[in-house]
């Protein structure tokens, strides 16, 4: 597929996205699969998210998982969501950990477009996205910002060549 031309698979385009666009997406629990399979994917065995013990020692009640498999899991979880942006690539993150994500959690994520600007190039744009991560208690455990270049519908409809 040219870079340029997004699908049309009821994406929406730059130019689809209205500038106060918000949403939830499902939600995911997280499991002791989850922890471990990012601890070897990662290399970060640290006793707090791979030790019970380690961890109710430091006051948590459990394993608590890595802040990048929550930030990893709300990128996922934006991606599965009912809205689906015709996303070219992601530009970066700004992002904070708020509090502790624990085995048998049920995360998910409130999305809201906080900014959109035009690129140099016809087919792109720019749309920054606040993402807050909570628990199924309504507790936030991570947010931040997202930036993503996103396929404008021009480019959709001239098919033009990166």
């Amino acid at each position: 597929m040219d870079s340029a031309t997004a699908p049309e698979d009821g994406r929406l385009t730059y130019d689809d996205i209205a500038d106060d666009l918000a949403w939830e997406t499902p939600g995911i629990t997280v499991t002791e699969s989850h922890i471990f399979a990012f601890a070897g994917l990662s290399g970060d065995f640290y006793e707090i998210h791979v030790d019970d013990d380690y961890a109710r020692s430091l006051g948590y009640p459990g394993r608590v998982a890595h802040g990048l498999l929550g930030l990893a899991l709300a990128d996922g979880l934006k991606n599965r969501s009912a809205v689906r942006l015709a996303a070219v690539v992601s530009l970066g993150w700004r992002w904070r950990f708020a509090g502790p994500i624990l085995v048998g959690d049920r995360v998910q994520a409130r999305i809201k477009v906080v900014a959109k600007r035009a690129t140099r190039r016809p087919d792109r744009g720019i749309v920054t996205l606040d993402l807050t991560l909570f628990n199924q208690k309504g507790e936030v455990v991570q947010a931040g910002e997202n930036d993503l270049m996103v396929h404008r519908a021009v480019a959709m409809s001239a098919g033009s060549a990166p």
